[in-house]
């Protein structure tokens, strides 16, 4: 697919997604000290109250900006009003903080702040939806966008119904919502995004082509029909529905890793670099929690579950997050920069804009730390859990600096 880098809109319209991506992130990791992993439980209100900073504040927050700035860039067209950005990022953190002190301090804020996060979501979906109806030909990826945004939507309503049960101004069955709502935004919307944009970034940051897209389209048709099965069977509370809803899953990922498998063997190179590293632990994680998940359907343990959430949100989620920073940040800063002054004088290269070492320890601390916490919750060790935290923090640190360093990068 090309990409026209012309309909991009101004960094300083991206930075603070970025920004305030990473500090949540890092507040994530602080809240983990909370914890306690001989008592873990995945409905405990703490373990919510972590999932919603984690998700919203760290991982929308990065997909949003990113999505800012990718749209039109790979839809060909400007943003229907980019100018309503401003306006998202702030709202997704008040309404995402909001949350947070509903959970575990203030109830009644719950539906307060999911109101204001829905209300950043749907600007930001009416401003996808009105710039994808600039569009005169539709692809692939096109869809993608499209139809995540739909299973966003879907997610949010549901959300907004099990934050208003939550906090006493509804009567309904939270568990039947539960599942419908995680399905929904966790693999309707992030899945499929992760999917539909690694087609574009992938090729894109590994020089691949001429490779079919055939697997890929049909793990998101297949990956559809999944979420919407896990929706049916959870309304109609059908087991059946929901293992082949698990089965359908699975061979949609089956089919997406052997996607990604085709353009690294079309790849024209490759560098072990921070990208391939991290895209490799995200990888790898993605496949030991898919294991972990087919254990649980036959041995459902608390442990199982929490390991497979921690391995998905904490390796898989987090590392394609990370590991994209340190590709688009550079990239967005040298094209605003510097890109105007090729010929007229000499310009840094991309990669003189990484902080290589200083990336090599944050991938290092992070990976120790995320594994470290997967041991502990398997084994009930705490002072292994709380050891796991320290080595997050350190590569978190790591992360927020050179997050910075090549935001504000300058020439020596």
């Amino acid at each position: 697919m090309n990409i026209s880098t012309g309909f991009a809109p101004e960094f300083r319209l991206i930075v603070p997604f970025f920004k305030i991506g990473v500090i949540v992130y890092l507040f994530c990791n602080l809240l983990l000290f909370k914890f306690n992993v001989q008592t873990l439980h995945n409905l405990d209100i703490t373990v919510l109250s972590w999932v919603h900073l984690f998700l919203l504040g760290f991982v929308m927050m990065i997909i949003l900006g990113a999505m800012a700035q990718l749209i039109p860039v790979v839809l060909e067209v400007e943003h229907f009003a980019v100018d309503l950005y401003y306006v998202i990022y702030p709202l997704l953190f008040i309404g995402t903080l909001l949350m947070v002190l509903g959970f575990v301090k203030y109830p009644l804020l719950l539906p307060f702040g999911g109101v204001v996060a829905f209300i950043s979501f749907c600007i930001f979906l009416l401003e996808t939806f009105l710039t994808i109806l600039k569009v005169r030909k539709f692809n692939f990826v096109i869809s993608t966008v499209l139809i995540a945004n739909l299973f966003l939507f879907f997610g949010l309503i549901v959300g907004i119904l099990l934050a208003l049960s939550y906090s006493g101004f509804l009567d309904i069955n939270i568990d039947t919502l539960l599942k419908i709502h995680i399905y929904c935004v966790l693999f309707g919307y992030v899945g499929i995004t992760i999917i539909g944009m690694s087609l574009i970034l992938l090729p894109m940051f590994w020089l691949s082509h001429s490779f079919s897209w055939i697997y890929v389209k049909s793990s998101v048709v297949i990956l559809c029909i999944g979420i919407i099965f896990i929706s049916l069977a959870s309304i109609f509370n059908s087991v059946i529905l929901e293992y082949f809803a698990y089965f359908l899953n699975f061979i949609a990922l089956f089919l997406y890793f052997y996607q990604i498998y085709i353009i690294y063997k079309k790849r024209v190179r490759i560098e072990v670099d921070i990208y391939f590293k991290s895209m490799l632990f995200s990888f790898l994680t993605l496949i030991c929690s898919i294991i972990l998940g087919i254990v649980y359907i036959f041995y459902p343990t608390q442990e199982l579950l929490l390991g497979v959430f921690w391995l998905v949100f904490a390796g898989f989620v987090s590392f394609i997050i990370i590991g994209h920073l340190y590709k688009i940040v550079p990239f967005l800063v040298w094209f605003q920069r510097f890109s105007p002054l090729v010929g007229k004088r000499k310009v840094p290269m991309l990669a003189q804009m990484i902080p290589v070492k200083s990336a090599n320890f944050q991938f290092f601390f992070t990976t120790i730390g995320v594994l470290t916490i997967a041991i502990s919750i398997f084994s009930g060790f705490d002072i292994l859990f709380k050891s796991g935290i320290s080595f997050l923090l350190i590569g978190t640190i790591f992360l927020i600096k050179d997050v910075f360093y090549m935001i504000n990068f300058k020439e020596e």
